[in-house]
């Protein structure tokens, strides 16, 4: 029997996961990745996990058909190599070289969100459908393109890069990445925590300041209680992503349009207000023809996106 295997490398943990080759998962794991004890030390631990999967199911590395990575930050996918990467201690790192020569197995690296939107297309919302737009909003945002069953890279290897897209030319609120007024400055749950945490030092007509730590899960529980800045500063955010919805919509005219990550945990307050402002601000033939869905996948698209990479990788040899 022949398996693949899938790495979802975070900041803070590394799951693993070892399938057949229809990518139903037959043992995983978590560990931490401990980021901070150095390139080698991660390295060291990812071998570790993916050697862990293997003894859950009894696996020798001739049967691995396919190792799939999946990591935050700019890859160079062709080299195998993490260009940049926050939280994590990568910088122009060849991170397939090892895993290559201690497995003696193909691998392939992708960005996390590709590889999320490759999940939700292959074993999620997409299944039967022959183009996905995935959007996930949770730290940052990200996201993810198939198109015509191929995955949307660029000449790099690094398009859709949806979080960076300007939103509001004038705003004055300015991204990670040096740009002012893109979707992830405007919407991800780092931008609802800065808007709730300042609103709760500067204003006295909200209940936000009887939390001593803000996150977009206190945001939407001072909503419920009938905070009226709460409810301003997510409406304001959702409607902003419902506007790139719109964008993307007009683009690629897909089938399906799939929504994840932690902040769409909201649930009817995120999707109402996100469907709503992507259709006032999509044609109708347009909007009429996708289907904007919560994701398939909840807690495993991480790794079911590395595992989809793998099986991508697998067919594409």
């Amino acid at each position: 029997m022949k398996y693949l295997v899938g790495v979802d490398l975070g900041g803070t943990k590394i799951s693993s996961a070892i399938s057949d080759l229809s990518g139903n998962i037959l043992h995983e794991t978590v560990i931490p990745t401990l980021a901070g004890e150095g390139e080698e030390a991660v390295v060291g631990r990812i071998l570790g996990s993916i050697e862990d999967v293997m003894k859950g199911v009894g696996a020798a590395a001739s049967a691995l058909a396919f190792i799939g990575i999946g990591t935050p930050g700019i890859v160079n996918k062709k080299e195998g190599k993490i260009l940049r990467a926050y939280n994590l201690p990568f910088i122009d790192y060849d991170l397939l070289r090892p895993v290559r020569e201690h497995f003696r197995c193909p691998c392939i690296l992708e960005n996390d969100a590709n590889a999320a939107a490759l999940g939700e297309y292959h074993f999620g919302k997409g299944e039967g459908k022959k183009d996905l737009i995935y959007v996930t909003v949770s730290t940052g945002v990200g996201g993810g393109a198939v198109i015509g069953g191929k995955l949307l890279e660029g000449s790099t290897g690094n398009a859709f890069e949806v979080g960076h897209m300007i939103i509001d030319p004038k705003s004055e609120i300015q991204c990670t990445c040096g740009l002012y007024g893109d979707l992830e400055a405007l919407s991800s749950g780092t931008a609802i925590t800065k808007r709730a945490v300042n609103a709760a030092e500067e204003r006295k007509d909200t209940l936000l300041s009887q939390y001593s730590n803000i996150t977009p899960k206190e945001v939407h529980e001072a909503y419920q209680r009938g905070d009226k800045v709460s409810e301003e500063i997510l409406l304001e955010a959702f409607t902003y992503i419902g506007i790139a919805c719109a964008n993307l919509i007009t683009l690629y005219n897909p089938e399906v349009l799939v929504l994840g990550g932690g902040v769409s945990s909201i649930g009817d307050l995120f999707f109402d207000t996100v469907i709503g402002s992507a259709r006032r601000n999509c044609l109708d033939f347009l909007f009429d023809a996708c289907e904007i869905l919560p994701s398939g996948l909840g807690k495993d698209t991480g790794l079911k996106g590395a595992l989809a990479v793998a099986k991508m990788g697998l067919l594409n040899q």
